[in-house]
C-alpha cells in the first residue's frame, strides 16, 4: 500500500496540521482520499474497517472487541494522564503520576497475564493501542525518578517483543533522543524543573 509519511514539530506546527485537525490540533491524522481521520484509536479503527482483507486488528466477537476498546482507551486516558504527571508536573501532582503509573501499568500486565500479545498470540489492537508508550518509558524512569521493569516485568517482555517486529522498529521514535528531548524542551516551556 502507498502512502507519505510527514513528521510534525508539536511545538511549531504545520498550517497541513492545523488544516486537517482544526478541532485539537493534534497528531496523529491519517488523510485518506482527502478526508481527515483524527486521533490514534480512532485512525487504527478506521483502518480495520476500510483495509479487512489486509489484516484483522479488532475481534469478531462483539464482547472481545468491546473489550479491547476498553483496555486501548484505558492506555489512552489512564497512562497518558499518569505519565504526561510524570514528564510535566511538580509536587504532589507529579508523585501521584508516579503512583498512578505503576499501577495503571501493573493493572495492564493482569490483562496481559501469559499472553505473548494482548489478544493471544495476534499482534491486534489492544497491542496497536499500547506500543506507543513503550518509546516513554525511558522518560517516565528518568523524571519520575523510577524504575518500571521491577514493577511489570512481563509488560516490558512484551514491549521487547513488540520492539522485534519490523512495523513497530520503522515507526516508534527513538525513546533516548526523540522523545527524551522533546520531554527536556516542553518542560523549559512549562517551567517545569
Amino acid at each position: 500500500m502507498k502512502y507519505e509519511y510527514r513528521e510534525e514539530d508539536l511545538l511549531n506546527k504545520s498550517d497541513f496540521l492545523l488544516q486537517m485537525n482544526p478541532a485539537i490540533k493534534k497528531i496523529p491524522v491519517l488523510v485518506h482520499n482527502g478526508k481527515p481521520v483524527c486521533e490514534s484509536l480512532i485512525i487504527v479503527e478506521y483502518i480495520d474497517e476500510t483495509w479487512k482483507g489486509n489484516c484483522t486488528l479488532l475481534p469478531s466477537d462483539p464482547y472481545e472487541r468491546a473489550q479491547a476498546r476498553f483496555w486501548a482507551d484505558y492506555t489512552n486516558t489512564k497512562v497518558y494522564w499518569a505519565g504526561y504527571k510524570i514528564l510535566f508536573t511538580k509536587g504532589e501532582e507529579h508523585e501521584q503520576g508516579k503512583k498512578d503509573l505503576i499501577e495503571d501499568l501493573k493493572t495492564l500486565e493482569g490483562q496481559l497475564g501469559d499472553k505473548p500479545y494482548f489478544g493471544g498470540e495476534k499482534y491486534g489492537f489492544l497491542d496497536i493501542a499500547f506500543t506507543p508508550f513503550i518509546c516513554w518509558f525511558y522518560s517516565y524512569e528518568k523524571f519520575g525518578n523510577i524504575k518500571i521493569e521491577p514493577e511489570v516485568p512481563k509488560l516490558i517482555a512484551w514491549s521487547k517483543r513488540c520492539m522485534k517486529r519490523e512495523s513497530v522498529k520503522k515507526t516508534l521514535p527513538d525513546e533516548k533522543n526523540v522523545i527524551y528531548e522533546f520531554c527536556l524542551t516542553y518542560r523549559k516551556q512549562l517551567g517545569v524543573k
